[in-house]
């Protein structure tokens, strides 16, 4: 089956990536459309700078949106493409708001420029709602570049990509076609690497993650360290450039409860394929092609994270204290450390640093979701709409039913 209309593609929110898509695309001969919340806010004309790690620009590429819209009326019906650039707390939402008007008569894939959670579940449930039976769902491991906004709505910069992306796809033999017609435009074409290769199923992009084990990590071993609060904006410590090693030890502690997971899983289902649900290290090393073993010094030494500051806000009293509504929580904690305890519990493993975590977040909020090592599955924390992608938000009540 080839794809119809395939050249015509909506991105749907305005993150960093939806700025490197956008040139990318339109470069490659893609109609380019945006379904966006703020749609005075970005100009037709969007270009990505590539800069070096010391800020020259190396080169520039140049792209057109076609249609700049707040409706998916306007701009998902004609799309053969659909891909979300936002929060993973989000997703959910904005694919219940645009899966009416998503086309019924052809082939449409789905998909997200950053894999973190159950992607799968979340397409699923919208084709079960909406009766849509030519969807193609995908997800990207981890974010194919380095990026960040310039100006908002106009200009992006990316530092580079990564050697090898990872992509898993559904239905799995629809790899091909994604990647000539899709994959191949958003990395390799212009910056000459960042092939993609396909991951065989979504659960091991679930279980290979970074973001959801540096982020609750490092803001936990703030908290520890000084109990998450600053007198003066001046004093709060960089997010990367000053990782100490307690930091460093905790994301070690929390890949190792989620290794455990990783590990399990495969001995349960010793016929089913695995190769990239990795750690984090033998993740960094196959993406990056890098040659790291110390976690610490890869955020230390990083020129492109350095000068990133934890997510705080302040106080009446003037304290300047963790963001405790950050997408470090909403994304990270809810749709990734809930989801890992889960399926910890479904294996009965022992996930101390995990429930430790989750432990001081839900405190920091206000919220319950575990209580000692268990988790409270009927908790409002957990089951109010969209809140969580823990599994039995979908309905999955056990493990065969994500893995067979």
């Amino acid at each position: 089956m080839t794809v119809q209309g395939k050249k015509e593609v909506t991105i749907v929110g305005g993150g960093s990536s939806a700025h490197i898509l956008i040139p990318f695309l339109s470069g490659a001969g893609f109609t380019v459309n945006i379904l966006t919340r703020k749609p005075t806010d970005w100009s037709k004309n969007v270009d990505v700078q590539l800069h070096s790690i010391h800020g020259e620009i190396q080169e520039e590429f140049n792209g057109k949106l076609s249609k700049i819209s707040s409706d998916p009326a306007e701009v998902i019906p004609q799309a053969s493409f659909v891909i979300l650039c936002m929060p993973v707390c989000k997703y959910r939402i904005a694919l219940h708001n645009l899966a009416p008007h998503l086309a019924k008569d052809k082939e449409v894939f789905v998909g997200t420029i950053y894999g973190q959670a159950g992607f799968n579940w979340m397409v699923d449930e919208i084709t079960k709602k909406f009766d849509l039976s030519n969807i193609t769902t995908f997800a990207i491991g981890l974010i194919p570049w380095i990026c960040r906004i310039i100006e908002y709505g106009k200009i992006g910069v990316t530092y580079g990509c990564k050697e090898v992306n990872l992509v898993a796809v559904s239905p799995a033999d629809r790899f091909t076609e994604l990647n000539e017609q899709f994959l191949d435009n958003i990395c390799n074409r212009w910056l000459k690497k960042g092939a993609f290769v396909q991951a065989d199923n979504f659960l091991s992009l679930t279980l290979s993650v970074d973001n959801q084990i540096i982020h609750p990590s490092r803001c936990y071993g703030l908290a520890l360290k000084c109990d998450g609060k600053w007198d003066k904006k001046e004093d709060i410590p960089y997010f990367y450039r000053d990782y100490d090693q307690k930091s460093a030890d905790l994301l070690q502690d929390l890949d190792k409860d989620y290794s455990l997971i990783r590990e399990a899983i495969k001995v349960k289902y010793p016929k089913q394929e695995f190769k990239y649900m990795l750690d984090y290290i033998s993740l960094e090393r196959l993406t990056y092609k890098s040659e790291n073993t110390d976690i610490r010094e890869s955020f230390t030494t990083s020129h492109t994270l350095g000068a990133i500051k934890p997510p705080t806000v302040q106080l009446e009293s003037g304290e300047w204290v963790i963001d405790k509504d950050h997408r470090f929580f909403t994304d990270d904690i809810h749709y990734g450390l809930c989801i890992a305890k889960w399926l910890a519990d479904q294996l009965v493993l022992e996930v101390p640093t995990i429930d430790n975590i989750i432990s001081w977040a839900q405190e920091l909020r206000g919220e319950e979701i575990i209580e000692g090592k268990k988790m409270l599955l009927d908790s409002e924390s957990l089951t109010k709409e969209f809140t969580s992608g823990i599994p039995p938000v979908y309905g999955i009540t056990s493990l065969d039913q994500i893995v067979n």
